[in-house]
């Protein structure tokens, strides 16, 4: 299937939240929302997004006729795509992911991923799925330190990829993993991601908002959940949350 076509605006408040109005007004995708600037970009669990100029800030619309639970899969999708986003321009050395969707760059976050979904009129489900790479530049002050592709090139790439050029190869490879998604299921997502990701085995610190558990990671459920067996021997399965691995929050 070829790659989902690439919708480039010079500023928009949150490409998610224009993929959202679009899907309310009957739009079903695929297409890929692009902003060179967001004045509002937004994180998880309602943090700001900083919109430094030269990132890439993008949103998917897709329509699914997925259940919510499956359709929640894609934050997969999204985190492998973005890490051969990455390997592009940078040693594929320095790529990992960190439960379950933030992409880092030599231990430092460099991409975070937001989906967000909604019953479409014409049925099934709208996925707004946005991503934020930090393609020029990096935030500071933020509470795990984060990087910027430009300082991890690879000798023979002279300089970062524009948002033009991040866009299209982000849509590419994201159309790969969406193929392999639909037509073999997700255990192949779910293996290609665990051989990127780091600390799923060890002790872990989960922040869910009204509860911080402690214990030790044991790997990801098949849906993808992180399973954290507690002191007491219980085992929670998480689903999403803040996640500190090998160190306490």
């Amino acid at each position: 299937m070829p790659a989902a076509p690439v919708l480039l605006l010079d500023q928009t408040d949150s490409t998610n939240a224009e993929a959202r109005r679009r899907a309310e007004l009957g739009e079903t995708g695929p297409l890929w929302i692009v902003a060179r600037r967001q004045t509002a970009g937004r994180g998880r669990r309602g943090r700001n997004w900083d919109s430094e100029p030269g990132n890439l800030f993008a949103s998917l619309l897709q329509l699914t006729q997925k259940s919510p639970a499956e359709a929640a899969q894609v934050t997969f999708i999204a985190a492998l795509a973005v890490a051969d986003l990455l390997d592009a321009f940078v040693p594929s050395s320095l790529v990992t992911i960190k439960w379950p969707n933030d992409v880092m760059l030599a231990g430092e976050k460099a991409a975070g991923v937001l989906v967000e979904s909604g019953a479409h009129d014409g049925g099934g489900l709208w996925l707004a799925v946005g991503i934020g790479v930090n393609l020029a530049g990096a935030p500071t002050g933020t509470e795990r330190p984060a990087t910027a592709l430009v300082r991890h090139l690879r000798a023979d790439v002279g300089a970062p990829p524009t948002v033009e050029v991040a866009a299209a190869k982000l849509a590419d490879v994201f159309g790969v993993w969406m193929d392999r998604w639909e037509g073999l299921g997700f255990q192949p997502i779910l293996d290609a991601w665990r051989a990127r990701t780091a600390g799923l085995d060890g002790p872990a610190v989960a922040r869910l908002g009204h509860e911080t558990l402690e214990g030790r990671a044991e790997g990801v459920a098949a849906d993808g959940a992180l399973k954290l067996r507690l002191a007491d021997g219980s085992l929670r399965l998480i689903s999403a949350g803040d996640v500190f691995f090998g160190e306490a929050a």
